[in-house]
C-alpha cells in the first residue's frame, strides 16, 4: 500500500521521526552520544515525540519495550556508537525473545571523504552484532533512506513482532532532503504458509481440550475471542507469564499459569487435546514436553515443533481462527467448580509454604499483600528471581498486558525500567515494579530517572542480599553456597539519596503501613521489604518440580 505522509522532510532525521511517529511510537530512550542521534533527537522533538534520558542503555530498551506492550505500538530506542551500542544488547535481546516491536537506532562511524577505511576508534561492526537478535538490521543512507525506513516498519511487526537496528552513520540524520511529497510505503511480508487445517475429527472427537494462551494472543481483540471461545465451549485455559490476563485470574474458566512445570500437570494430565493459542515455545522451561496427546497451534506467526510437538498450525488473523476453532470443538465434560479448585489448590500450595507464625516476611506474603492493596487500580512489573514464583502466581490480572515481565530471555533488571516505560504511557494510575536486590542493583540509577520525570512508581525490593534463585539452584545440586552472597543494602538510605520516598519493612504490620502510604505519593516510592528467603527452593520444587 502506497500513500502520501504529505509533510515536506528537510532532513533525513525529520523523515525518520515522522515514520516513527507515524508507527505510533510514544517516545525515545536512551543515552546519546554525540553524533547523529542528536538531530534525531532534536527532530522527533519537533513532531511530538519527546526524548527520555535513561541511565543505562540496557534500561532504554526495556523502557521501550514496555511501552511497546502497554500500547500495542511499537517502542524506540537510541544509543551512541560503540560501547553504548554494546550496552544495549541484552535489552534488544529480551524484545527478540519476547517478540517485542522495537526500534533500534545506533550511531556509527562514516567513512571519512576520501578515506579508503572505517577508523577503528570505537569501531564495532554493529550489524553483526544485532545480526541473530534482531528482525532485521540495516544501514541508513541518504540515497534510500524511504526504501530502509519501508523495510524497517515491515520487519518490525511482521509476521513475528520484534526489534530492528539501524545504524546511523555521522553525518546521514543531519543531510537535507528534497522538498516536496515523501512516499510511506508499507511492504507486506508473507508470514508463511498457513499450517493444514486441523481435522474437525480431532476437535470433534476431544472431551476434555485445554487452551495455553501465550505472548501472540495478548490483543484486547485477542482477548475477547478466547474468553467467548472458553465461556460457549467450555474450555479451560491456562496462560504463560506473558499472557497473564487474556483470561483473567478470576474468571470460572481460567486454569492457572503454564510454565512446563510440574504445578499445572494434573489438569494436563486429564486433557485429551491442548491446543496452544499464540503459545510460543520460547516461553516454555526448556525441558521435555508432556506427552501423550495431541498438540495444535493457532497464531499470527508459525513456531518451531522440535520442542512442542504441534501436529497442525492454523495461522492467521487470530480472532478468527479462535471463531473457526469454535464451531469446530464438541461438546466438552470439563466442569468449572473442578477447574477453580484445582487452581486455588496450586495457589493454596504456594502461599503457604514457609509461612511465618511470627509476622516476619516471605515473598509469598509480600506478594499477596501488596496485591489486596494495589492490584486492583496498578499495573505489575517483575524481575527475574526467585520472586517471581510467587509473584506470578499470586498477584491477580484481569486484563492483557497489566503483567510486564521478561520471560523468553528471563533477564534481570527489567521491572525497575519496564515501569518507567509503562507509567509515562499512562500517569493516571500507579505501576508496581517488583525486584530482587540483586536485579535492582543492575539498575539502580533507573530510581532517578523515576524521580525526574516524577512517576507513581512503587517499586518493592525483596531484601535477602542474596541472588536467591542461583542460591537454592545450588542447594537443589547439594552445592555449598558460592557467590550469590550480596551484602547488606539499604534500600531506603538509597532511594532517598535519589529523591525517591523510602519506606522500610521487617514485618507485616510495617509493610501494610508502608503499603499504605506509598500508593498516596505523588511521585515514585520504595518499599525495603526485608523478607526470609528461606522457603524459595521449597516454592521452586512446588511450582517446577
Amino acid at each position: 500500500m502506497l500513500h502520501d505522509i504529505g509533510v515536506s522532510m528537510p532532513t533525513i532525521a525529520d523523515l525518520v521521526a515522522r515514520r516513527l511517529k507515524d508507527e505510533g511510537v510514544r517516545m525515545l530512550f536512551g543515552v546519546p552520544g554525540g553524533g547523529g542521534n542528536l538531530d534525531l533527537i532534536d527532530a522527533a522533538n519537533r513532531v511530538g515525540l519527546p526524548f527520555v534520558l535513561m541511565a543505562t542503555e540496557t534500561a532504554a530498551a526495556f523502557a521501550a519495550i514496555a511501552q511497546a506492550e502497554v500500547t500495542g505500538k511499537p517502542g524506540a530506542c537510541l544509543t551512541t556508537l560503540g560501547p553504548g551500542a554494546a550496552s544495549v544488547v541484552n535489552g534488544v535481546a529480551c524484545a527478540f525473545l519476547d517478540r517485542a516491536p522495537l526500534f533500534v537506532f545506533t550511531d556509527t562511524q562514516g567513512a571519512a571523504p576520501g578515506a579508503a577505511a572505517q577508523f577503528e576508534h570505537q569501531h564495532l561492526d554493529q550489524r553483526a552484532v544485532f545480526a541473530s537478535i534482531t528482525n532485521w538490521s540495516g544501514t541508513l543512507t541518504a540515497d534510500d533512506a524511504s526504501e530502509l525506513l519501508d523495510r524497517m516498519s515491515a520487519s518490525v511487526s511482521a509476521p513475528r513482532p520484534g526489534p530492528v537496528h539501524i545504524d546511523c552513520p555521522g553525518g546521514v540524520l543531519g543531510e537535507n532532503r528534497p522538498r516536496g511529497s515523501i512516499s510511506h510505503r508499507i511492504l507486506s511480508e508473507s508470514s508463511g504458509a498457513a499450517g493444514n487445517r486441523p481435522p474437525r475429527s480431532i476437535l470433534r472427537s476431544a472431551r476434555r481440550p485445554i487452551v495455553i494462551l501465550g505472548v501472540g494472543a495478548r490483543r484486547p481483540e485477542d482477548a475477547r475471542a478466547v474468553r467467548s471461545l472458553c465461556e460457549r465451549r467450555g474450555v479451560p485455559a491456562m496462560v504463560t507469564y506473558k499472557a497473564k490476563g487474556v483470561m483473567p485470574d478470576d474468571h470460572s474458566w481460567f486454569a492457572g499459569v503454564f510454565t512446563n512445570g510440574v504445578i499445572e500437570r494434573p489438569l494436563i494430565d486429564e486433557s485429551d487435546l491442548v491446543i496452544g493459542i499464540g503459545l510460543d515455545p520460547v516461553e516454555l522451561l526448556p525441558r521435555a514436553w508432556p506427552d501423550g496427546r495431541s498438540v495444535v497451534y493457532c497464531g499470527r506467526w508459525t513456531v518451531p515443533t522440535d520442542h512442542v510437538p504441534f501436529a497442525d498450525q492454523l495461522i492467521g488473523d487470530l480472532p478468527a481462527t479462535i471463531d473457526e476453532l469454535a464451531t469446530m470443538i464438541g461438546e466438552t465434560d470439563w466442569n468449572p467448580e473442578h477447574i477453580r479448585a484445582a487452581v486455588d489448590a496450586q495457589r493454596q500450595a504456594v502461599a503457604c509454604i514457609g509461612r511465618r507464625n511470627d509476622g516476619g516476611l516471605t515473598g509469598q506474603r509480600v506478594v499477596q499483600m501488596a496485591a489486596a492493596v494495589l492490584a486492583g487500580e496498578s499495573r505489575v512489573t517483575v524481575d527475574a528471581g526467585a520472586h517471581m514464583f510467587p509473584a506470578t502466581m499470586l498477584w491477580p490480572v484481569n486484563e492483557p498486558n497489566q503483567m510486564l515481565i521478561s520471560n523468553g530471555l528471563s533477564t534481570m533488571g527489567f521491572a525497575l525500567p519496564a515501569a518507567i516505560g509503562a507509567a509515562l504511557v499512562d500517569r493516571s494510575r500507579p505501576v508496581v515494579a517488583l525486584t530482587g536486590d540483586g536485579g535492582l542493583l543492575m539498575c539502580a540509577g533507573e530510581l532517578l530517572t523515576a524521580a525526574r520525570e516524577g512517576l507513581r512508581i512503587i517499586v518493592i525490593v525483596f531484601n535477602d542480599a542474596s541472588l536467591s534463585l542461583i542460591e537454592i539452584k545450588q542447594q537443589a545440586r547439594r552445592l555449598a553456597p558460592a557467590g550469590v552472597a550480596l551484602g547488606a543494602t539499604d534500600w531506603s538510605k538509597v532511594a532517598a539519596g535519589f529523591g525517591v520516598t523510602p519506606f522500610t519493612a521487617t514485618n507485616e504490620t510495617e509493610l501494610q503501613w508502608a503499603l499504605d502510604r506509598a500508593i498516596e505519593c505523588d511521585g515514585p516510592a520504595l518499599i525495603d521489604a526485608r523478607i526470609d528467603r528461606s522457603n524459595y527452593l521449597a516454592t521452586l520444587k512446588a511450582i517446577r518440580g
